[in-house]
């Protein structure tokens, strides 16, 4: 059986895997991530999931499953990754607020042994509530916003903005779960047998 790989230091794709008991190792990528403008949401998502992992299995050997991942967040055409500093979280909730915005992962999923390889993204909106100067500030001062895509966590305090979504909550987490079933089916890997309620010592 494969030793799964997350290919990511995010502690909220760390959170996800651990809350369906999967069993996991994680080695952080350092790949850049650069929006490229050219390409679509949906095509610079896979790419940098891609990148991710394939910087990762090219420094594995084989028997493993490395799993990459890429969150954006898109508001009215603009991409928005994470903000640089408070300034920039702040003009992020500001466009935010009061609008629906698209949330996109991209998922890679790279099987070391055979180098099979298998992407693919899932797409959220996400409605947020009208906020004020004050709350927004007040919001970026806990630090929170700082290392989200559009400046915000859905599953933490910035859950409190959110009025509804439309699509995979675990998405807009920054890791959708049941994309990683989708891909890892085509692989003829059965996630739930081998991994999730595996009870093998």
């Amino acid at each position: 059986m494969d030793k799964i790989i997350l290919a990511s230091a995010s502690p909220r794709r760390k959170m996800l895997l651990k809350q369906i008991g999967i069993p996991f190792d994680v080695v952080v990528s350092d790949v850049e991530e650069e929006v490229k403008l050219a390409l679509t949401p949906e095509e610079l998502v896979i790419e940098l999931s891609k990148q991710k992992a394939i910087n990762v299995a090219n420094s594995l050997g084989e028997g493993f499953l490395v799993i990459g991942a890429d969150t954006i967040v898109v508001f009215e055409g603009k991409i928005l990754g994470k903000p640089k500093d408070k300034e920039d979280a702040y003009k992020m909730l500001s466009m935010l607020q009061g609008n629906c915005h698209e949330v996109y992962t991209g998922v890679t999923i790279i099987r070391t042994k055979d180098k099979q390889i298998e992407s693919d993204y899932e797409k959220t909106k996400v409605y947020m509530r009208k906020l004020s100067q004050s709350i927004i500030n007040k919001y970026i001062d806990t630090k929170e916003p700082l290392d989200k895509a559009g400046a915000y966590g859905i599953q933490e305090k910035g859950g409190l903005f959110i009025d509804k979504i439309d699509g995979d909550y675990n998405n807009v987490v920054g890791l959708p779960l049941k994309l990683i079933l989708r891909l890892t089916e085509k692989m003829d890997i059965n996630l739930f047998n081998n991994y999730i309620f595996n009870t093998r010592s």
